[in-house]
């Protein structure tokens, strides 16, 4: 049992939050993947994104301490230089991209380079803390399910249901959120912790 006082444990992350009427009309699509990946893949064991937690990640920190959290909040309250800017949705794909898909994500076609400059201006705040950026190359996405089991024969398959035209959804995005993970019986919730606003 935990001491009084002791420190708590809590998942955090950075990223960049849609808004309702984008995550519900992504929602809706996702949906629509799940029926033709089920079709194709009826044997894969998928876990499906709730809409509400829908957001494109910008840096996954982990579990941290009350402190970390503070010198965390301390080090990325600044106002960004990025302005905010438009992001651009379409498209439906797999990572990674052979082999056994392990994400099903939906694209992005505008906003990518702001995505980008975002997430090295994140880093260099970071590094401060001693975070270090993950080896491969930062690709933006929207996540829209992870795939915890799939038999190599169903694999080609389910790459195959992910073609299929989709609609563009559009958003402003005006500021970048450290959101803390809350688990529970029902799955995740993302709460936002701090906001910081683009220039």
């Amino acid at each position: 049992m935990r001491g009084e006082g002791s420190p708590t444990l809590m998942r955090v992350f950075f990223g960049v939050e849609l808004a309702e009427d984008i995550k519900a009309g992504v929602g809706q699509l996702a949906d629509r993947v799940r029926r033709r990946v089920e079709q194709a893949a009826p044997r894969a064991a998928i876990r499906w994104v709730d809409p509400e937690n829908l957001h494109i990640t910008l840096w996954f920190v982990g579990e941290v301490k009350d402190d970390r959290l503070e010198a965390l909040t301390s080090a990325t309250q600044a106002q960004y230089a990025t302005e905010a800017f438009r992001l651009e949705l379409s498209g439906t794909g797999a990572f990674p991209p052979s082999g056994s898909p392990r994400v099903l994500w939906i694209g992005l076609t505008a906003g990518v380079e702001h995505l980008r400059s975002i997430y090295a201006e994140l880093g260099r705040r970071l590094a401060a803390l001693g975070l270090e950026p993950e080896r491969r190359e930062y690709s933006p996405h929207l996540t829209i399910a992870r795939i915890k089991d799939i038999e190599r024969r169903d694999a080609a398959s389910m790459r195959g249901a992910l073609k299929m035209p989709t609609d563009l959804f559009a958003t402003d995005v005006r500021a970048v959120t450290l959101f803390r993970s809350r688990l529970s019986p029902k799955g995740a919730r993302y709460e936002a912790l701090l906001r910081v606003p683009l220039s």
